[in-house]
């Protein structure tokens, strides 16, 4: 690069070489006159010399003082009417051959891997973890443990406890797989590394349900981020109480939140979708009469829609925890309109459409807010959600 600059240098100049080649100007100026090496550092007058050295060298790996820090070997010398050096030079001597380290055992702190979780579809992965709720007193706490599937963020499973403990955990987690009707190989569970969680019981327990198991790296919170983001939105809501009376109050409360979450809350995750229609398969309907909601208003007014049709937030085909680098970055640019933005602003031979009269509008509205036929389907489709109370 410095060559080719230098050449076209000679030509077009160093100013305008410099930006054809996207290169500093600075960089070829400190090419032209590299920095010469340091001069050696003299030797002090008062420095020891390199016998002295060697002695007190051998005197600290002395069998006598082996075992004995610098401060130690020079309090000990001056005792006895013996000055060698200061301890801090003394240290210096121990840095020179490499002798200045932590004796004492230390604890190594494994490489953990980063947990790589893929879901297509709802009961695939799900991710679980637990949290305080503040009870009547001081330093009193009830515990809500909650399973959420993190394709569709449908809580498949939860509790309300005194304590948190891997037998409990055991209990809801064998009946969320029960009702959910989850096959050998078909699930992947993943927590943080709480005692509960990485409690024996809860181990053996995905063993013989044919479980994967899945743990966040330690102090890691980003690693567990759909059950985090659900307990801020939990505790953030402006219906969450300072403190919960009783384990009933506390209880009679969570099921109306998680009632509301899974099929009131239209979820940003989620194209604006509520976790139930997702997690029950009503998605592609759902999509189909906003669709169609969308159709007739543009219908009836295309001069309100300045970039054409719009259309409804899509739901994402997949869902990751920690999405590989190399899956980032073969991910293709995003199209030039967003979800939810309209896509062609004229009609061909740029001519806008006429908007409908009165009469037009209300028949085209009356079509597109007709009963959709999945609205049927959602009865009998949901089931309650499922609450162990201990």
């Amino acid at each position: 690069m410095i060559e080719a600059a230098e050449e076209l240098g000679k030509s077009a100049g160093v100013s305008k070489a410099c930006r054809v080649l996207a290169m500093p100007r600075s960089r070829l100026y400190r090419a032209r006159k590299p920095k010469c090496p340091p001069a050696p550092r003299p030797t002090p007058g008062r420095a020891l010399s390199v016998e002295e050295k060697a002695e007190v060298h051998q005197t600290l790996n002395s069998e006598r003082f082996q075992d004995c820090s610098p401060r130690e070997v020079y309090a000990t010398l001056l005792d006895e009417g013996v000055y060698l050096s200061h301890w801090r030079t003394m240290y210096r001597i121990l840095e020179e051959h490499r002798e200045v380290q932590e004796r004492r055992n230390q604890l190594r702190h494994p490489a953990y891997t980063k947990p790589e979780l893929l879901a297509t579809a709802p009961n695939q992965v799900w991710s679980w973890d637990i949290t305080k709720l503040k009870g009547p007193f001081t330093w009193v706490y009830y515990y809500l443990y909650v399973i959420l599937d993190i394709f569709s963020r449908y809580v498949v499973g939860w509790m309300i406890a005194e304590c948190e403990s891997g037998e409990l955990a055991e209990g809801l987690i064998t009946a969320t797989c029960a009702k959910e009707e989850i096959g050998a190989g078909q699930l992947a569970l993943h927590s943080d590394r709480g005692s509960a969680m990485k409690s024996k019981t809860v181990g053996q327990l995905l063993v013989d349900l044919d479980v994967a198991k899945s743990f966040s790296r330690p102090y890691t919170p980003n690693d567990n981020p759909y059950s985090e983001a659900q307990f801020k939105t939990m505790k953030y809501g402006p219906t969450y109480p300072d403190q919960f009376g009783s384990p009933e109050s506390a209880r009679d409360w969570a099921r109306q939140f998680i009632h509301w979450y899974n099929h009131e809350h239209h979820h940003t995750g989620l194209g604006l979708m509520t976790p139930a229609v997702v997690h029950h398969g009503l998605a592609d309907a759902v999509y189909a009469h906003r669709r169609q909601v969308l159709r007739a208003a543009y219908e009836a007014h295309p001069e309100r829609f300045v970039r054409g049709m719009p259309t409804p937030p899509e739901l994402p085909n997949e869902v990751w925890i920690n999405r590989p680098q190399s899956d980032i970055s073969a991910v293709p640019p995003p199209a030039p309109t967003e979800p939810g933005a309209q896509t062609v602003s004229r009609m061909p031979g740029g001519q806008a459409q006429r908007s409908l009269d009165a009469a037009e509008h209300l028949a085209t509205a009356g079509k597109a807010v007709e009963q959709p036929s999945w609205t049927e389907s959602i009865d009998t489709n949901f089931s309650p959600e499922l609450s162990q109370n201990a």
